[in-house]
């Protein structure tokens, strides 16, 4: 199969996790067999629903949103974001209780997000008021809502503005299930066939793994997309979501996402069951 000339989309966060991450496919560090990869960058949520409508070839989802996906889209097998422990934080202006948030008003980075599912499993009953996720921060900052539940760099800069930390969904879910929260993936549409996406799959892999290899370079390319982080925040962040997970979800990462999706299920939060289709596995791509 030629694949001269191919122009795939990728799509990602601009934050400075997924920049390490596509760091060698965007600086042309690695050889695409002909492939041209074009980066476009958008936040989660809006990721999320591009994907909805099958918009792009390959892009980054929330693990949640994959259950509304699972027809037109596989898992790549790499390019997780896991939180092995830790995860999305809620907060608010002072400590509160579990129970105190009840029907209380919440700032969330969007209905179909992985933190979202994981605060509703948390505390089924809340009032969610979906905000931009780099302006949580700010609307709890200034009382316009109860809490706020913090994804991507918030997490290491709430206490910069006197916030207190609330609960740590992915603290939470290894206390329930001994396994990481899985909170974002790549997927790939499977119209793309077999051939080109074991190909792409492949560079994906080796991009994260440059990165890995090449920490200096790759996080000096995401620190343009790091939010104000200093370096050594920046280089925490990117090491708590761009690591052995990222390689490859393991038995472990892959028994966590079909975990998570299951209890969304049962939950009544996600209205059906969802078949989770690796590719590379014996049932995927």
């Amino acid at each position: 199969m030629s694949t001269t000339s191919r122009v795939i989309r990728v799509a990602h966060s601009p934050d400075s996790d997924d920049a390490f991450m596509f760091y060698a496919l965007a600086a042309g560090k690695i050889d695409t067999d002909g492939i041209r990869y074009e980066h476009e960058l958008q936040d989660i949520e809006t990721l999320n629903r591009r994907a909805l409508r099958g918009e792009l070839e390959v892009t980054a989802v929330s693990i949640h949103a994959y259950a509304y996906l699972a027809d037109r889209y596989a898992l790549l097998p790499h390019g997780s974001s896991m939180g092995d422990g830790y995860g999305p934080r809620l907060v608010a202006r002072a400590p509160r209780t579990r129970e105190s948030l009840a029907g209380t008003r919440i700032a969330i980075p969007g209905t179909l997000t992985t933190a979202y599912l994981a605060l509703r499993l948390w505390q089924p009953d809340f009032v969610p008021v979906s905000i931009p996720f780099d302006e949580i921060e700010e609307v709890v900052e200034r009382g316009d809502v109860d809490a706020g539940l913090l994804i991507h760099e918030g997490q290491l800069t709430f206490q910069d503005r006197g916030l207190h930390l609330l609960a740590d969904m992915g603290e939470w879910w290894f206390q329930e299930t001994g396994l990481p929260l899985p909170l974002g993936g790549n997927v790939i549409r499977k119209d793309l066939g077999p051939d080109l996406i074991a190909t792409i799959s492949r560079h994906l892999h080796a991009s994260i793994a440059y990165g890995l290899e090449h920490r200096a370079n790759a996080l000096e390319h995401a620190m343009h997309y790091a939010r104000g982080l200093d370096p050594t925040r920046a280089d925490a962040f990117v090491g708590m979501y761009v690591n052995q997970w990222t390689l490859d979800y393991g038995e472990r990462g892959r028994a966590a996402v079909r975990l998570l999706l299951d209890e969304g299920h049962k939950a009544g939060i996600i209205p059906h069951a969802v078949h989770v289709e690796f590719v590379g596995d014996a049932d995927g791509c």
